[in-house]
Order: C-alpha cells, then sequence, then structure tokens
C-alpha cells in the first residue's frame, strides 16, 4: 500500500474494499493507505445507492413491464418505444428500449415467416388488377380478402375477412363451421353496408367462392369490381396473409381454446385491438380507426 499513497481515495477505496474480502482489517487498511475510514464508509454507501441513470431506467422497465403484460407479449422495442411516447410522452431512442428489454429477459412473440411450396404459373391471369399495389390513397378504394381456418380442441372453424388497404383496418368479418358461398357472401354484405364502394376495386385469390355467379353479382350490383390473383401465388394477396399471420401469432395461437364461442369472443377482441389499439409504422405510428378519422 505504501506504493499508493500519492494515490487519490476514489482509486484507494476499490483496492481497500477488494482486500477486505480476504480477511484484512478495514481499520488497518485505511491506516495503511492513509484515509479515513469514514470516508471509506460514506463511499460504500454512495455505491450502494442507485445511480440517476439506474433509476430512471428502473422506471422504464417498469413501464415496458406494462406494456409487455397489457399487450400480452406481441409487442416488440419498435411499438413498445412507439407506446412510451403515446402513453408516457416518453421519447427515448429504441436502442435503449432493446437493451432494457435484454435486461428484462423479455421477448416479443415472433412471427414465423411463410414459406410458400405450391406451383408457380408461368402465365397472368387478365383480371389481376390489383397486381401487387397495396397501396390505396384513400378509403374504400382497394379491398383484399381472404379465408383461413382456425383449428382448436378437434374442430375446425373458418374466419373471412376483408380489409382496407388505405389504413389496413379490417371492415368485415365473418365466422362459420362452413368454408362455402354464404360465408363469402354474408362477409361481402356487411362489409359494404353504409359504405360508399362504387367503383372499388376487391382484390381476392382463385377460390370457388369468389369465382362463383352470385359474388360476382354482388359486386356487380354494388358497381365494384373483381381482381383475383394469379392461381397458387399467395405473394399476390401477401396484405391479407399478413394479417391472418397476426392474428394467429398476437392472438390464436396464445390459447387453447375449448369451445366456438370462446374463438369468436377471441377474434372479436383481436380485430377491435387491431383497429383501435395496434399502431402501425405504415400508419405514420397510428392506429387503422385513427388514420381513417384523419382523412375524413
Amino acid at each position: 500500500m505504501k506504493g499508493g499513497m500519492n494515490l487519490k481515495p476514489s482509486i484507494l477505496f476499490p483496492i481497500i474494499n477488494d482486500l477486505s474480502k480476504q480477511a484484512h482489517s478495514i481499520q488497518l487498511l485505511c491506516h495503511l493507505a492513509k484515509v479515513s475510514r469514514s470516508g471509506y464508509y460514506k463511499w460504500i454507501k454512495r455505491k450502494a445507492l442507485p445511480s440517476e441513470k439506474q433509476i430512471e431506467d428502473e422506471k422504464l422497465k417498469q413501464k415496458i413491464i406494462e406494456c409487455h403484460q397489457k399487450y400480452k407479449g406481441i409487442y416488440g422495442y419498435r411499438r413498445i418505444q412507439i407506446w412510451l411516447k403515446r402513453t408516457y410522452d416518453i421519447h427515448i431512442n429504441h436502442k435503449k428500449v432493446q437493451r432494457l428489454l435484454s435486461e428484462l429477459g423479455i421477448k416479443a412473440i415472433i412471427r414465423k415467416k411463410r414459406i410458400y411450396y405450391g406451383k408457380k404459373e408461368p402465365y397472368l391471369i387478365s383480371n389481376n388488377y390489383l397486381n401487387r399495389s397495396f397501396y390505396a390513397s384513400r378509403p374504400n378504394e382497394k379491398w383484399v380478402t381472404d379465408i383461413t381456418y382456425l383449428i382448436f380442441n378437434g374442430q375446425k372453424l373458418y374466419l373471412s375477412a376483408i380489409k382496407d388497404l388505405y389504413n389496413n383496418e379490417v371492415v368485415a368479418y365473418q365466422i362459420s363451421r362452413r368454408n362455402d358461398y354464404k360465408l363469402v357472401l354474408d362477409t361481402l354484405k356487411k362489409a359494404i353496408k353504409g359504405r360508399n364502394v362504387k367503383g372499388l376495386l376487391l382484390h381476392s385469390d382463385q377460390g370457388y367462392q369468389y369465382t362463383s355467379h352470385n359474388y360476382n353479382q354482388l359486386l356487380a350490383r354494388n358497381k365494384m369490381k373483381a381482381s383475383m390473383s394469379r392461381k397458387g401465388n399467395c405473394w399476390d394477396n401477401a396484405s391479407m396473409e399478413n394479417f391472418f399471420s397476426h392474428l394467429k401469432t398476437e392472438c390464436f395461437n396464445l390459447h387453447t381454446f375449448k369451445t366456438s364461442q370462446e374463438v369468436r369472443r377471441a377474434i372479436k377482441d383481436y380485430i377491435h385491438f387491431y383497429n383501435h389499439e395496434r399502431f402501425q409504422t405504415k400508419l405514420n405510428n397510428l392506429t387503422p380507426i385513427e388514420y381513417r378519422s384523419q382523412a375524413s
């Protein structure tokens, strides 16, 4: 310790602390280092107290946990960053959110990328008017629709939904035990009701429900135009596939359903959440309903 007589106490105190753990007397170590024992204990006390940065991080962690629990773990660091800004007016870098999530051991639910193994057709169907242009300049300009299945407890339900490409809002959905014409027609009638759909482009795949006479007649009566994906090409309706992927990852796959009533309730709650609460970066960090209200 003699060689350290000219060292600052801030350097000596950590050395004394380390040596004291080896059964050396603190009183003797302080005497040899020519520092006061009271100064050493004050340093220990300050060391035990959290810094302002640590206090701030702990407060942020509590809010991150709140967000994680409220949205059942479906928000990643970018949406948590937006949520903190909108809910608490806290402006922090997304990298800081990543760090705090890592320290908390929290990971968002990760959607698995869809791998398509179907046959690719070498030609285009003439009425693929959407042609992967998933942008709309106003509400009720372009809609996409599709059907997905929901398997639970040895049972199966079919979910038909229609989404507006202007703000990604689910404008209508229908659940049925049968994947038939009625399912698609009921969904379309619900979407049309109370909306100005004249000239609207409605894109689907080439499923038999969408090529049926009744479906196309309903479109014609409302002066709507049909568009269809190329045969066997799911990417032509990627926007609708994307919604179903979110729904299953963030809702359906998180639960063990016993009854169809439980499934219906969960889907209803999720679609309300998706439209009213789930903000999207593509919509300037607004929800679909908020984004649509700006166009009013």
